[in-house]
């Protein structure tokens, strides 16, 4: 019996490894810590795991409010860990990494971000961490040897077809009966994104305008506050449904890159108006190798709006996207299962990968 550390401080990261938290907790020991992000606790909890909220009160958006956050989860983890003594910890985050250096514990740090994106986030993490597990396409700059690629996407690992399914009662349930489209602000406060530019009012403005004379309906989801214009629009759901939502929509457009690549996975068009376009290679894959989605640079109001119209005017535009989507599918790994294999097997799953890296695609 094994004791596995888990921390996550993104929905996205608990998603991604929730078949392996399933397996790990019949036969070993789970350790399962969390901070407060979004609906993250709330996931957790509808699950029925057993954890610790090691920080429930978000932290601020500063440059020093971010340091000081990592030494309040070193201070917080570190006792855990002490008393726990896992054999191996799976994270995103530099504390578990810095910790499980100092402590000889195996530390797998799971991401889908390149080096070049997150900087400050990998200088902290990957000169301790034992391996890095992400996305082939991914780049970790000088930390390639402790890389543990595959074929695959995090967000395929709870939106894969063997996993997810749209269920159209949710959406009859909720109220959505027409046809609508989706838009997603994000607040733009971690810590990549400093200096990052997203959707303003103004433009939010003439994108609602734009959807509505293609008759559809238009629901906006903020993280922050919703300016009071845009409040009949915004939208009210069950936080569990959204992947649901997403794929029952006729279109996708956001400012941010996490629900970009979920509405690829569902082969729902998506257009992302955001300075890091160019700059994620997970992203650029899907743009550029199967068309799945779309970047507009802040700044470009009217490319967006034409590439909306150029989506919308084509008449079989939502099975060209499903076509796309079955053959980025054929290219990929059942993620999920791929996971539960690696974590339980570790180290020796990371050798085979060395050895034999198209063994992966026993994950089908």
């Amino acid at each position: 019996m094994k004791t596995i550390l888990f921390y996550f401080g993104h929905p996205a990261q608990y998603l991604f490894c929730r078949a392996a938290l399933i397996e790990i907790n019949k036969n070993h020991h789970l350790i399962l810590l969390l901070k407060t992000k979004d609906v993250l606790e709330n996931l957790v909890k509808n699950d029925g795991f057993n954890y610790v909220n090691i920080l429930p009160d978000p932290r601020g958006n500063s440059k020093f409010s971010i340091l000081f956050s990592l030494l309040k989860r070193i201070i917080k983890v570190f006792p855990i860990i002490l008393r726990k003594r896992p054999q191996l910890m799976v994270s995103t985050d530099s504390s578990v990494a810095i910790l499980g250096f100092f402590m000889r514990i195996h530390v797998i740090t799971i991401t889908e971000d390149d080096y070049e994106v997150i900087k400050t986030l990998g200088d902290l993490t990957y000169p301790f961490t034992s391996t890095i597990l992400c996305p082939t396409v991914c780049s970790v700059g000088k930390w390639e040897m402790k890389k543990s690629g595959y074929y695959g996407y995090m967000k395929l690992g709870y939106l894969h077809p063997n996993v997810f399914s749209l269920n159209r009662e949710i959406l009859i349930n909720s109220g959505f009966n027409k046809k609508y489209a989706l838009i997603r602000i994000a607040k733009l406060t971690a810590h990549h994104d400093f200096g990052i530019k997203g959707i303003d009012k103004d433009f939010l403005e003439k994108i609602v305008q734009l959807l509505e004379k293609f008759g559809l309906q238009v629901f906006i989801s903020s993280e922050g506050h919703l300016p009071d214009a845009f409040s009949k629009y915004a939208l009210n759901i069950d936080p569990s449904h959204m992947h649901h939502i997403l794929a029952g929509s006729e279109i996708f457009i956001c400012d941010s890159q996490s629900m970009s690549v979920e509405a690829a996975m569902l082969g729902v068009p998506s257009i992302r108006y955001s300075s890091f376009v160019g700059r994620i290679s997970v992203l650029e894959e899907l743009e550029k190798k199967y068309r799945l989605t779309f970047g507009v640079n802040v700044g470009d109001e009217e490319g967006l709006l034409l590439l909306v119209k150029s989506i919308l005017n084509n008449l079989d535009y939502k099975s060209k996207f499903q076509v796309r989507k079955e053959k980025m599918l054929e290219d990929k790994i059942d993620v999920s299962s791929f996971l539960v294999w690696f974590i339980l097997n570790y180290p020796e799953s990371k050798e085979v990968l060395k050895i034999d890296p198209n063994f992966q695609y026993t994950f089908k």
